[in-house]
């Protein structure tokens, strides 16, 4: 195991759980406490340097348009393509790099996910809590997380830098 990995997993696995103790008496910091956590997450990810075409590209349910008709959870590819939300503009990203891409309604799903398709590298969209809880959940795999936007507030019609899901597939896969 690489000094970097090892590290890696001593601030998933010690430092955050110590964090969130941490971040219990400190009303409203709990989820700068979880960004610190994936920044460094991220920046040592990025210095392990893992490279691959096996990744999983995992979104949250939130992204898609509270207004839609069409449920996404099931199947991504059930989308109507209209361009009310990024959805459209994430399959289209995962096509073009021929990943495997799916929605998750939490993390339950989310960690059965990734036990299925078995990536060897992710880029996942989530919230501070759901993002920072699966790095944790699933390490050793090397994750860049990106966390979604939410001008609507939690769980309700989220947005996500495209560019930053560009940049995180091209990290891993040298594109």
């Amino acid at each position: 195991m690489s000094p970097v990995r090892l590290l890696r997993g001593i601030v998933l696995k010690v430092l955050y759980p110590l964090l969130m103790i941490f971040g219990a008496f400190l009303k409203g910091k709990r989820e700068a406490l979880q960004r610190l956590v994936i920044g460094l997450n991220n920046r040592l990810v990025r210095q392990e340097g893992a490279r691959t075409q096996k990744i999983l590209l995992l979104l949250p349910h939130c992204l898609q348009i509270d207004e839609c008709a069409i449920r996404l959870t099931h199947n991504i590819y059930n989308c109507e393509r209209c361009g009310r939300c990024e959805i459209k503009d994430l399959i289209g990203i995962a096509e073009e790099n021929k990943l495997d891409l799916f929605v998750a309604t939490g993390g339950t799903i989310a960690r059965k996910v990734v036990m299925e398709a078995r990536p060897e590298a992710i880029v996942a969209v989530a919230c501070e809590r759901d993002l920072s809880s699966g790095l944790v959940d699933t390490y050793p795999i090397p994750i860049i997380g990106i966390t979604n936007e939410r001008p609507f507030g939690p769980c309700l019609n989220t947005r996500v830098d495209l560019g930053r899901v560009k940049e995180a597939i091209s990290f891993f896969s040298r594109r």
